[in-house]
């Protein structure tokens, strides 16, 4: 099977393999764990912030970063299709007691004006306004990667009302390959930063959250609170260390990779790609076929492709590290045999 789901997918190389049962641990709780300790300063150095905290998941740094900038009652900016909206069970309201103000968007771009006067006055009649979220890459943009003209705009206007911003970069290290613009260099238009460790980076578990050192002394608390309060855990930061030392340059593949299915795709008589691939994610909308997204899922994994259904008219190619040039041709050809 051709996975094409999502770059959550693939399996630890032998190599990371190796590094896990050779990790050196400790309690991580105790702050005593060296493979951690090593892997959360690696990772504050890439993104230029004081401090970093290792996480189980992006859910669960996004959660500490809204439980550590807001209190119950604050509303928090953001764009209709944010990540933290849409696929966190709802936990901004359940964990958080945070108010959602969604906003629409181009290619997760919120119009300045639009987000300016989304900011709620000095009123008892208010909620108010907490924080300002970002997504980068934008996962239901198809990767869509934001500019650092637009990053800068954004932190420059809530630096106005002292308002902090943060940034779901689950896939941040895809931006910054994109864009040609460093980690570093995006992270600084942000008060704090997640990146996923599972995703492009083929790491088999973990996020990170970065920011100053007072917002990571209060974040690691609120972690504590969720569950990811974590013992010998040099088992999971070993592999997280070798995705970002070795793992980050070869993103490029997966972005050539994406860039030749959609010229394919794009030639194909009953599917199409309406938004500029970017990245890794492909969008292809179904409406010209007379079949529905579910039932290509159904047909392409008989064939041997998975992929997942989007929207009813819609399905999500994704590339990731265990995909090769062989197979992206070996889906093109089966595309060819479904017109």
């Amino acid at each position: 099977m051709i996975d094409l789901r999502s770059d959550t997918v693939t399996k630890p190389s032998q190599l990371m393999r190796d590094m896990m049962a050779k990790a050196e641990v400790g309690d991580d709780v105790y702050r005593e764990d060296p493979t951690v300790n090593e892997l959360e300063k690696y990772a504050a150095d890439l993104t230029g912030k004081e401090s970093a905290l290792f996480v189980t998941s992006g859910t669960q740094g996004n959660q500490a970063a809204l439980l550590t900038h807001t209190r119950p009652g604050q509303e928090v900016i953001m764009d209709e299709d944010a990540h933290v909206f849409v696929y966190e069970g709802a936990a901004i309201s359940a964990f958080a007691g945070l108010q959602s103000r969604i906003l629409p968007h181009e290619l997760g771009r919120i119009s300045l004006d639009v987000m300016e006067e989304a900011i709620r006055p000095d009123d008892v009649h208010y909620p108010e306004t907490g924080l300002i979220w970002l997504e980068n890459t934008h996962n239901r943009s198809g990767g869509a990667v934001l500019p650092l003209t637009y990053l800068k705009s954004v932190k420059e206007m809530a630096d106005k009302y002292k308002i902090p911003v943060h940034m779901d970069g689950a896939r941040l290290f895809n931006a910054s390959e994109a864009s040609g613009v460093s980690v570093k260099e995006i992270s600084q238009y942000t008060d704090s930063i997640q990146f996923c460790l599972s995703k492009g980076l083929g790491a088999p578990v973990g996020s990170i959250l970065a920011g100053s050192q007072a917002f990571i002394d209060i974040a690691r608390k609120k972690r504590k609170m969720l569950g990811g309060g974590l013992r010998q855990a040099g088992v999971l930061a070993a592999p997280g260390l070798f995705a970002l030392r070795s793992n980050k340059q070869r993103l490029s593949e997966d972005h050539k990779h994406a860039k030749r299915l959609a010229d394919a795709i794009n030639r194909h008589t009953d599917l199409s790609v309406n938004h500029k691939v970017e990245t890794n994610i492909i969008i292809a909308e179904t409406h010209l076929s007379s079949r529905s997204a579910s039932e290509w899922v159904h047909l392409l994994s008989e064939k041997g492709v998975a992929v997942i259904q989007y929207k009813p008219q819609a399905l999500r190619f994704t590339t990731n590290l265990d995909v090769s040039s062989d197979d992206i041709e070996k889906v093109i050809d089966i595309l060819k045999e479904c017109q």
